[in-house]
């Protein structure tokens, strides 16, 4: 919890010691409040009651403006917490390669950046005052009660340790399941999100009820859990309640006896505010021990993406941007972390400027795995690639990021516009740069027909346009950065042959200079390459055009004899 802090700002420190200064003062205002009612106690001079009356209104309205402001300076200190906390924690997240963002999975990573942090935020916003508070009290008032006399002394002492067993009794049974708890949240975000994320598919396949069950079973599973946990700290109430009521029934029979003076009544009823005062105190501190645990598992989780070390380390490097490049794999292995088998085996190929090079094979072959080395999705296992003669792991990742053009296998588009979309991250496009892009990608022609032309909104996930549609845009968002390397991972698969070839053709006009990559299953996408690369099992079965493969390569031919006619080959 305390390794959170670090996220304050210099101010909030400030915050926190003005709070913690005007907590004090509140606390004294309290313990000083009943010396002034044994003042008045047995008293018959209507000036010293006034006098002493007065004093305590005065305590009593700067107790409220102290908890005023004390309320405020704590709530700007949480929430500037939970600011910097999201913030440093979306941040860490961009950070990830795609080996972290397997070990957290996405609807965890949203838990943790929003539940997780509120339930910190919470404890500092309300518990910060009793942490500091209470123990002051209670040791005071403790020591008040003390100097009494040794019978009043025991009672408290038996009160506090009944209290003390039922804290510490409750918490075992609650803490465990506080953790389940933020995991079960993590789990219904996960349900919901697949949920909505495939509605299409869920509907398509009449699944509404099979995914109902799903939730159901999270929801359930999360219900009882909190069920569980509000039945036991439902017993704190009733218990508190009993154990004060039976405390003050102490104080007042142990005064039945002991009491024979004035003197001795005033130490008696300022021992009752006292003995009240210390159980209201260990009753805040339960208050804030009933969202401790909670906020403790949530610190953990944070600290744990916060802690993770990135496998993908950026670094210093920063080349010159000139319009070409040159990448060489250069004995290549690959595993994926964690696992034994290599996905790829002794990787060698050089891809020259402005060459096309295309990866072909069966599923599983490794082709998309090839594409993920060179902006660093993964880092090699063995061997090095290399990007005009410098390894891609000295380059700064914005640096290298900036020298690919990256179109995934899954077509993302983000809410907002066809423009927006297309000139997405640090393109800078100017509208004649974005039209160009349409039209090298040949989607000109449909956005022309949408209503607002290049301002028309494109839904989150672009679920209003087709799939043909959402491809095209992907690649005239890479396209728009104007890139050294491009990379099409199966990006081609929702085109027809005769768009397809119209893009291809313009790539090739207006990116000359430029290396591309291309991965596809269609014989058609890439048989015009320069270099053409068979993947089986992870291993280079063979290289070269597409006419040296069909003479020299089995495994080509079998591809190319399953999609096309031998005449026309």
């Amino acid at each position: 919890m305390f390794k959170l802090f670090k996220n304050l700002k210099a101010i909030d420190y400030v915050y926190l010691v003005i709070s913690v200064v005007l907590i004090v003062l509140q606390t004294y205002l309290d313990l000083t409040i009943p010396d002034y009612t044994a003042k008045i106690i047995g008293e018959t001079s209507m000036n010293v009651i006034l006098v002493n009356g007065g004093i305590m209104l005065a305590m009593a309205i700067g107790h409220l403006l102290l908890a005023i402001i004390i309320g405020l300076v704590t709530a700007v200190v949480a929430e500037d917490l939970g600011y910097n906390l999201r913030r440093k924690l979306y941040g860490k997240i961009q950070s990830f390669s795609f080996a972290e963002m397997n070990k957290f999975s996405t609807a965890s990573l949203m838990t943790r950046t929003t539940n997780d942090i509120r339930q910190v935020i919470m404890l500092i916003a309300v518990g910060a005052k009793a942490i500091i508070k209470a123990p002051i009290m209670a040791v005071f008032a403790l020591t008040k009660v003390a100097n009494v006399g040794w019978q009043w002394s025991m009672a408290t002492v038996v009160a506090i340790v009944l209290l003390v067993t039922m804290i510490v009794t409750i918490m075992c049974l609650v803490i465990p399941k506080f953790g389940k708890i933020q995991k079960m949240i993590d789990n219904l975000n996960r349900v919901t999100r697949e949920n909505l994320t495939g509605i299409r598919v869920v509907r398509a396949s009449n699944a509404e009820n099979f995914e109902s069950e799903k939730f159901d079973k999270g929801n359930t599973e999360l219900t009882n859990t909190n069920l569980y946990v509000g039945k036991v700290l439902a017993f704190f109430d009733p218990v508190m309640s009993f154990i004060m009521g039976g405390l003050s029934l102490a104080i007042y029979w142990i005064a039945a006896y002991c009491v024979d003076n004035i003197g001795m009544m005033k130490n008696v009823a300022v021992l009752s505010q006292y003995t009240t005062q210390i159980i209201l105190a260990f009753m805040v501190l339960i208050f804030v021990f009933m969202m401790l645990p909670r906020a403790l598992v949530s610190a953990k989780r944070i600290n744990e993406v916060l802690d993770s070390k990135n496998e993908i380390v950026s670094g210093t490097y920063t080349d010159v941007f000139d319009g070409t490049a040159s990448v060489v794999f250069e004995n290549v292995s690959f595993k994926y972390p964690g696992a034994d088998d290599y996905v790829l085996k002794n990787i060698n190929f050089t891809a020259n400027e402005g060459e096309t090079v295309a990866f072909i094979g069966s599923t599983g072959s490794g082709k998309s795995t090839i594409i993920n080395l060179i902006p660093r999705m993964y880092d090699v296992t063995e061997g090095r690639v290399l990007i005009d003669e410098v390894d891609v792991k000295e380059y700064d990742i914005e640096a290298l990021n900036r020298k690919i053009g990256f179109i995934p296998q899954k077509s993302v588009l983000f809410s907002g516009s066809v423009k927006s979309n297309v000139n997405f991250g640090d393109n800078n496009a100017d509208d004649k740069t974005i039209k160009e892009a349409l039209s090298i990608a040949q989607a000109s022609n449909f956005v022309s027909k949408m209503e607002d032309g290049m301002d028309s909104k494109i839904a989150q996930g672009g679920t209003n346009i087709s799939g043909g549609q959402k491809q095209r845009l992907s690649i005239a968002r890479a396209v728009a950065r104007k890139p050294e390397i491009f990379i099409f991972d199966d990006s081609f698969s929702a085109l027809d042959y005769k768009t397809d070839k119209k893009l291809r053709s313009a790539l090739k006009k207006h990116t000359t200079k430029v290396t591309k990559f291309i991965v596809a299953q269609r014989i058609g996408t890439i048989k015009d390459a320069d270099k053409i690369i068979v993947l089986e099992n992870g291993e280079m079965v063979g290289m070269g055009t597409h006419e040296v493969l069909l003479r020299t390569c089995p495994v080509y031919q079998e591809i190319a004899l399953s999609q096309l006619s031998k005449e026309e080959l």
